[in-house]
């Protein structure tokens, strides 16, 4: 079931670069989602299901970035039960390998040829193309990425990833259906909504092998914290406030 949740979640708009002028209201909810980024901590609780619905792993994260970056990422719980300092180092070390490795989204994503699809007396909402080089985890093709934006905050409200047919991965792969939701919430009216929740399903086959599944993710206890990161006048990657 992970394979397709890295391939739905994918660190959703990781590191985008600033590669030509978005349309107005989206770069300003990229600017203001973009500051506030690295000054929240909050508990994260992930669970992922098979495709009866069962429980397959839950675990509970505590993240603060005011802490140093080896510990600002700590699991609180494992399947109900206090992790071990083995299986938080195992989780810490899963994790950082992850965020390694993986091209995220915000790196494949055309920001200034994002296009308006839907308009409502209090939203906008983009499709953002991705791009086609060097992109073999998100075909364009195959993925549809739309971002929705508030007109009164002028912040994000959604941002989603749909499977637009089936496709094959690494020849024993099928990956039929997909989708992805991020979802915002205002945490404080004096700063730009935050990503609450994931919610991601995928359906498809490994070696004729039907697998699926869905995979949650909420987050909840925010607390203001002042960035480690400042103390050596680091900032934040654009777009990398979206990594999940």
């Amino acid at each position: 079931m992970r394979l397709f949740h890295l391939v739905l979640i994918c660190s959703l708009f990781a590191a985008a670069a600033a590669r030509g002028e978005p349309p107005a209201l989206l770069a300003e909810a990229v600017r203001k989602s973009s500051v506030d980024a690295e000054r929240w901590a909050y508990t994260q609780t992930v669970v992922s299901r098979d495709r009866q619905g069962r429980v397959e792993e839950e675990i509970v994260v505590r993240y603060d970035p005011s802490q140093p970056y080896d510990v600002q990422w700590t699991p609180i719980k494992i399947d109900g039960k206090d992790p071990t300092d083995r299986q938080i180092e195992k989780k810490r070390k899963e994790h950082a390998k992850r965020l390694k490795e993986r091209r995220a989204l915000g790196e494949l994503l055309d920001l200034e040829k994002a296009v308006v699809i839907e308009e409502t007396a209090t939203t906008i909402t983009y499709e953002v193309p991705l791009q086609k080089n060097d992109n073999q985890r998100l075909p364009p093709d195959k993925f549809r990425v739309t971002a929705r934006v508030g007109k009164e905050q002028q912040a994000f409200e959604n941002v989603a990833v749909r499977l637009r047919e089936a496709m094959r991965m690494a020849l024993i792969v099928k990956l039929k259906s997909g989708e992805a939701d991020l979802d915002f919430t205002t945490i404080d009216p004096k700063y730009a909504p935050q990503i609450t929740g994931l919610h991601a399903d995928g359906e498809g086959s490994i070696l004729f092998v039907r697998v699926g599944g869905n995979y949650t993710s909420t987050r909840t206890d925010f607390k203001r914290v002042k960035p480690y990161s400042e103390r050596f006048s680091v900032k934040l990657p654009p777009m990398q406030f979206l990594d999940y």
